[in-house]
């Protein structure tokens, strides 16, 4: 069954409140040996069985010693601990199977899982190095509750070959503290001090010397915390145990920062039947694109900048983004761009077995122009240019077409600066406005990135124009000049001995225009030198 939603536009942030907002927290507590075992026996090694092979565990370097980092179910199971000696564990079995730890690996496994999930929501947002949160308030009735959410996330991670355990609550402290000591599921506004009461301290996120502390004093649970007095808890361990304790109540706000920037307008289709041929999804793309019109219409807006996600059957996500150089609302001209965009990467694009969700996301939008074109049909030209700049863009990359923007500086290679020509064009109608043109006309067309030497140089003396000057191999006879134009060097960039330029435009005897400089003054202990910036048409 095919679906299509918009989502409102969201800030960079969000905070958790009691009562107003749902947190799935998700736990990996195998994540590590998980990724050795999908290498090895497939990604749905869980479902089909564990094979008959020793247990995995990694092992990696603390504190100056060679110790385990992480366990696998067996391992667990045989009495082997985290931080414990690989030797003394290698002494214990001797079939032990001890593999070196990749953090690098494990945290793209993580952001993998991460993408994965936004087919769940767009907030989700790393917790440390082997969890999640997701924020799926307004979004578990796509999805049959909360319950048959958790289920089918938890279901799908198993298969595959992930052990995941999550909880959903109110607060982040909550979901954190059940999904890693308790038992995986949904708790209630009202069930939250009944469920905390029974977790150890450890489950409050507090650092280890605070646990120990509290342990020796006899308070093993958060219910033992929950009936202490406040004051004397402050005085002895500061304020960070009892913030922790009223995050996980639900009493005090708790933010959390998704990873991604979320769209301010987005809108999917889940499909019966998985697709993968480029007609399918560009097809699809323009249904989605038609969905976010109204929505588009409705602010008053275009999309500017285009992300499209595909989440393929296995659960592998592919984003692909696309740029306007002006605001489009219209599908058939969203479609066109992504069309562009699959013929350069589709090669690149491993469907597998296929595509199950398609999302069309709006990263960027702007006010949409929709004042009338003149009868002589003037903005022709402007649409075509745009429209040609875009495709362009789409299929080779944005930064295929520059052109140049002004700066704010008098020295000539850094009054200007090469911008996408897409930007650029999106600033025409408020340059236009402002009456600046888009470069001096006395400055020559193509100016050379690193001025070159010129060779030999007739002048006269002391500020006279060259009359014969030799660049490039090659004798050039002035026949007319202009000049010149002294141009100070910044002293805060190139500092206060810089010397100053003096510019002359040139016309030799063949028609030839140069624009050349001096450096320096005649005069000095040092000859002056002479150097080529640029060249007229």
């Amino acid at each position: 069954m095919n679906a299509n939603f918009s989502l409102s536009p969201n800030q960079t942030s969000f905070v958790l409140q009691a009562n107003s907002q749902r947190m799935l927290a998700l736990s990996f507590p195998h994540l590590p040996t998980d990724r050795i075992a999908r290498r090895r026996w497939g990604a749905s090694w869980r479902s089909k069985g564990r094979p008959e092979a020793p247990s995995i565990v990694c092992s990696g370097k603390l504190n100056n010693a060679m110790r385990l980092t992480a366990l696998d179910e067996l391992a667990e199971r045989l009495g082997l601990k985290k931080e414990q000696g690989v030797a003394e564990a290698r002494a214990m079995y001797p079939t032990l199977e001890v593999v070196e730890e990749d953090p690098a690996a494990d945290r793209r496994l993580l952001e993998a899982i991460a993408d994965w999930c936004d087919r769940y929501t767009p907030l989700v947002a790393f917790d440390g190095e082997d969890g999640l949160f997701l924020d799926i308030t307004g979004c578990t009735h796509l999805f049959g509750g909360e319950k048959a959410l958790l289920k089918d996330v938890l279901s799908r991670l198993f298969h595959m070959g992930i052990d995941a355990r999550g909880a959903i609550s109110s607060s982040p402290g909550l979901s954190w503290a059940v999904s890693r000591f308790g038992q995986s599921g949904v708790i209630e506004d009202e069930e939250t001090e009944r469920v905390l009461m029974s977790l150890p301290v450890a489950a409050l996120r507090l650092q280890g010397q605070t646990v120990d502390a509290l342990k020796k004093l006899g308070l093993k649970y958060i219910g033992d915390v929950i009936s202490a007095p406040r004051a004397p808890l402050t005085r002895r361990f500061g304020p960070e145990l009892l913030l922790r304790l009223d995050q996980a109540l639900g009493r005090e706000e708790e933010p959390v920062s998704p990873r991604r920037p979320v769209a301010s307008l987005s809108a999917e289709s889940r499909l019966i039947e998985p697709i993968g041929t480029e007609e399918q999804i560009l097809a699809v793309t323009r249904q989605v694109a038609v969905s976010l019109q109204p929505s588009l219409e409705a602010r008053g807006a275009g999309g500017r900048v285009f992300e499209l996600v595909l989440f393929r059957v296995d659960g592998r996500v592919f984003r692909i983004s696309v740029g306007a150089s002006q605001p489009l609302r219209e599908p058939k001209f969203i479609a066109g761009l992504f069309s562009e965009r699959l013929q350069a990467v589709y090669d690149d694009l491993d469907a597998g077995y296929g595509f199950e969700i398609v999302r069309l996301n709006v990263l960027r939008h702007d006010p949409f122009n929709e004042a009338q074109t003149d009868f002589e049909g003037d903005r022709q030209g402007e649409i075509s240019l745009s429209a040609f700049v875009d495709r362009v863009s789409a299929r080779l990359g944005a930064d295929c077409l520059q052109s140049f923007q002004l700066r704010e500086s008098h020295v000539p290679e850094r009054a200007v600066i090469a911008v996408p020509t897409t930007d650029k064009l999106s600033r025409r109608g408020k340059a236009e406005q402002d009456g600046s043109l888009p470069f001096r006309q006395e400055r020559p067309l193509r100016l050379f990135a690193t001025p070159e030497p010129v060779e030999t140089v007739l002048a006269e003396v002391p500020d006279g124009p060259p009359q014969i000057f030799r660049w490039r191999r090659m004798q050039h006879q002035v026949a007319k000049s202009e000049g010149p134009e002294r141009i100070a060097m910044e002293w805060w960039i190139d500092g206060s001995d810089a010397e100053a330029r003096d510019y002359f435009r040139i016309e030799d005897e063949a028609g030839h225009r140069f624009w050349i400089y001096r450096r320096g003054f005649y005069g000095q202990e040092l000859s002056p030198r002479w150097f080529m910036h640029g060249v007229f048409a």
